[in-house]
């Protein structure tokens, strides 16, 4: 028996680890943002750590209760729906003009430009919080598969979850750093802002589009 007590938070925290990386390892608009963050080399370690701390905080919600509470107030959804939209259209839009100057030649490569310091923390913020994959792993599928353990174990599984987390933003931030040559060309980049542009774009156009969306609004 207390061998078995000791095994369970530690068989917790590796359930969480394995299912937030099914989850997490996917290609949607936050881990397109930080791919292109470590192309471009700046400031990759704010960038992982801020997703990461997101993540903290998402799933600190998600196993404490939150979610279940939040899937109730449809009008807090519909709301939250509209805001990723609105945040995913305008940053597609962003890509594709971007990837447009550089084939046209009316401005220069995004390799050249990178975002700022601020302009870092507000994207990384915008495609943690106004992200509805993010609450949808996050909050809603990670939390309420841990709410079915006591209390201790739902700090292990909320643990593993962040840990998976850190180590695939992190991984991911710095092994994109090392493809840099490969896309030094304008024509690379063109093709990874177009393809991150129409993701993002279709994804906000899923949301608006969606039935139960329309229902919560009108």
């Amino acid at each position: 028996m207390p061998v078995q007590l000791q095994m369970f938070p530690f068989l917790a925290l590796v359930k969480g680890f394995l299912l937030c990386a099914g989850l997490i390892i996917v290609l949607g608009p936050q881990n397109l943002f930080l791919m292109q963050q470590g192309l471009r080399r700046r400031h990759l370690f704010l960038t992982a750590l801020l997703c990461t701390l997101c993540d903290l905080v998402l799933i600190t919600l998600g196993v404490g209760g939150v979610g279940a509470a939040l899937a109730v107030d449809q009008r807090l959804l519909a709301a939250t729906t509209l805001g990723a939209a609105a945040f995913l259209l305008g940053y597609g839009v962003r890509s594709l003009r971007s990837a447009w100057c550089v084939q046209s030649g009316g401005c220069e490569p995004r390799v050249l430009t990178p975002l700022s310091l601020k302009g870092t923390v507000l994207a990384t913020l915008g495609f943690s919080f106004v992200n509805p994959g993010a609450y949808l792993d996050t909050v809603l599928v990670i939390g309420t598969a841990g709410s079915h353990f006591p209390l201790d174990g739902r700090i292990a599984f909320g643990a593993g979850a962040i840990l998976a987390s850190a180590l695939w933003f992190f991984s991911l931030t710095y092994g994109a750093s090392r493809l840099g040559p490969l896309l030094a060309r304008p024509a690379a980049w063109r093709t990874l802002d177009a393809v991150s542009g129409c993701l993002m774009i279709g994804i906000a156009g899923s949301l608006c589009a969606t039935h139960t969306f329309w229902n919560l609004v009108l």
